[in-house]
């Protein structure tokens, strides 16, 4: 009995299927990879001699383009003497005929195929995926533009969010300031977008780069993605909170977050704010300290501790690393610079020229984002600014909250006895965990 297999793919849609997929022991693979209706292959199998007893494919649709090409392939097939087995619809095909249901299934395949090949060929072109233009752009030709009258509003949410780091914040800003309304997991999507970035996402979650005018530029973009992860390290409901050292206090002790509270008497408007363990299960338990005192002393800490903590950090080799990347993408760029000769000399058919092109743009968009997120050089020159005590007291406290989460992972408590703490800092780049140690106070 000999048993022989067909493939067709199209290298727009999917990259060359295994022919070991098929779980039978089959004696020969016939496969045929294009865009068109040119299947060499198969004409060779339908002529080879002996005919084969069992044919093997993925799906009908794969034996032409049309119904009626499939049936007229069947029909050939069959008449050999060949039983055509299709995987997918886990039959065989009668004598003299493809069935009705079947007919209407790879019809259906290849409708649904032709519009995916649209799609890819819009893609290797660099054209907008179908669909609506997300709001700040509307649809031209051949890419999106900026729409005027919505632009400004996704650049302020943007500014806002770089400012003070607060999804929700930036929501309601845009609600009181401009109207519109967004949930915060649409606020969260446009931050991640590349779209406002300048770029097409498309379906096999490759992105293209500088397609259109972005919202906003490779460095903030860069450091939006930094102020995410942060958010994801702290308490949901402390992101947004209007203390600066909400969700960075812990209690070393119990090992409870410590919250702020406020305190008032009855008939005045004076507020007390202090800093209380949440979930504090010792007996007593942990005293509450004074919100302000606290701060001073982690402003304080940070002034001195922060220059001398960065100068000995231990940074990764930051020029090699940028050499290395901009080495890739020089390399890449000239690939991609050589594809219209190669094209032009008849090494390339124009279908793989566009899918190189294609693949190495998307790789160079990806190495340029890494290159964006890379450490600054200059953190020896930040660390003299926020070494400044009067640099932090003129910052609002959302401002202040910025800049803390930004270097401070965790701010902890000890408490040698009842009536004295310490305070110390975590640094988010200390990998050690090194706790930089306060001074005592009662």
């Amino acid at each position: 009995m000999r048993v022989v297999a067909y493939l067709f793919s199209n290298p727009l849609l999917e990259p060359t299927p295994d022919a070991t997929l098929w779980g039978w022991e089959v004696d020969q693979v016939y496969c045929d990879v294009g865009t068109g209706d040119d299947r060499p292959n198969l004409q060779r199998l339908l002529h080879d001699s002996p005919a084969p007893q069992y044919v093997l494919v993925r799906q009908l649709a794969e034996l032409g383009d049309t119904v009626e090409a499939v049936a007229e392939v069947v029909q050939r097939l069959e008449g050999r003497g060949s039983v055509v087995m299709a995987i997918a619809h886990n039959n065989c095909t009668p004598h003299s005929a493809v069935p009705l249901r079947i007919a209407a299934e790879v019809q259906a395949v290849q409708q649904s195929r032709r519009i995916q090949a649209g799609h890819a060929r819009n893609r290797l072109k660099a054209l907008p995926p179908p669909g609506r233009a997300p709001y700040g752009y509307r649809r031209g030709q051949d890419r999106y533009l900026l729409d005027r009258a919505t632009a400004p509003v996704v650049k302020a949410f943007f500014e806002r969010f770089l400012l003070f780091g607060s999804v929700r914040g930036a929501v309601r800003y845009l609600e009181t300031t401009y109207g519109k309304r967004i949930s915060v997991s649409t606020g969260r999507r446009w931050l991640t977008n590349p779209v406002y970035r300048g770029g097409l996402a498309y379906q096999d979650g490759r992105v293209i780069a500088e397609t259109h005018v972005p919202l906003m530029s490779r460095e903030e973009a860069a450091q939006i993605d930094r102020l995410l992860r942060r958010n994801r390290r702290l308490p949901p409901r402390t992101t947004s909170a209007p203390r600066s050292l909400a969700g960075l206090v812990q209690c070393a002790v119990c090992q409870s977050r410590l919250r702020v509270s406020r305190v008032s008497r009855p008939r005045q408007s004076q507020e007390y704010l202090y800093l209380r363990p949440s979930a504090c299960d010792r007996t007593p338990r942990c005293k509450a300290l004074p919100y302000e005192e606290v701060l001073d002393r982690t402003i304080e800490r940070v002034c001195q501790d922060l220059p001398a903590a960065i100068a000995t950090l231990q940074r990764p080799p930051t020029d090699a690393i940028k050499g290395a990347i901009a080495g890739q993408i020089a390399q890449k760029q000239a690939v991609l610079k050589q594809l219209p000769d190669l094209l032009a000399a008849g090494v390339l058919d124009t279908t793989t020229a566009d899918l190189r092109a294609y693949t190495l743009r998307s790789d160079i968009a990806a190495l340029n984002q890494k290159l964006a997120q890379l450490p600054p050089d200059n953190l020896p020159e930040i660390a003299k600014t926020l070494s400044i005590p009067q640099f932090w007291r003129d910052l609002s406290e959302s401002e202040r909250r910025v800049y803390l989460r930004e270097f401070i992972r965790e701010i902890q408590i000890l408490r040698p006895d009842s009536r004295t703490w310490d305070l110390q800092l975590q640094f988010v780049f200390d990998p050690a965990s090194i706790m930089l140690k306060g001074q005592k106070g009662e």
